[in-house]
């Protein structure tokens, strides 16, 4: 997959995550998405090193899953991390 296409996926993924945990996930749109495009490269990552599952097709439904629960992952230590400092 080119790095575009990456970008996207990543993208896509933390919309999706963000929509998943809804008003745990702190941080506007932006943050979102730069989460999801971290998460997807994590959980890339991941899945490669323990499962032998990559981001190699765009359209592979688990490229799809390994890039949503990365970005999952991410936005709640995003979300435990940044949750500390306010005081709700």
């Amino acid at each position: 997959m080119g790095f575009i296409g990456w970008i996207v996926l990543g993208l896509i993924a933390g919309a999706i995550a963000k929509a998943i945990l809804k008003d745990r996930a702190p941080g506007g749109l932006l943050a979102t998405l730069i989460v999801g495009v971290v998460g997807a490269a994590l959980g890339g990552w991941i899945g490669s090193a323990i499962f032998n599952i990559g981001l190699e097709e765009f359209w592979s439904i688990q490229t799809w899953i390994v890039a949503i629960l990365g970005s999952l992952l991410v936005l709640v230590i995003y979300g435990a991390v940044a949750g500390r400092g306010s005081s709700r």
